[in-house]
């Protein structure tokens, strides 16, 4: 299997802390259950994208002591409003993913295998983490 989609769980400070790898074709709600079942703590609040938006997941993160900030599709017989401030924070994760990519190799997807791709994303994330604790001590 190639290279496909990368799934990033992200903390408040933007901060990559989990990761699944999924086939470009996948549905981003087939990457949900592996992202929470990845080591990390239970998310307060889920910010996410519409392709997030299922009545599993929202159930899910409310079992877990969370709250569901994830705009409804458009084709929903009930919409949910959302808190547009709180869902502005959501520009965090996508800032997170924009530095990850910007190591050339998570970019452009050289690696032929998803284990090596994904040990390079491992990588380039502990960078990240590393360039924070440095710039805040």
């Amino acid at each position: 299997m190639g290279c496909g989609r990368t799934h990033v769980r992200a903390n408040a400070a933007g901060l990559p802390i989990g990761f699944v790898i999924t086939p470009g074709e996948a549905h981003d709600v087939k990457a949900y259950g592996a992202l929470m079942d990845e080591a990390a703590p239970e998310p307060k609040m889920l910010l996410a994208d519409r392709g997030y938006d299922a009545d599993a997941i929202r159930a899910d993160v409310e079992e877990r002591g969370g709250t569901p900030v994830i705009p409804t599709k458009r084709n929903r017989k009930v919409q949910v409003v959302i808190d547009g401030a709180i869902y502005a924070l959501r520009n965090r994760i996508e800032r997170a993913i924009g530095r990850l990519k910007n190591a050339r190799r998570v970019a452009t997807r050289y690696d032929k295998t998803t284990t090596s791709y994904l040990g390079f994303v491992h990588l380039t994330a502990v960078r990240l983490w590393l360039r924070h604790f440095v710039n805040t001590a």
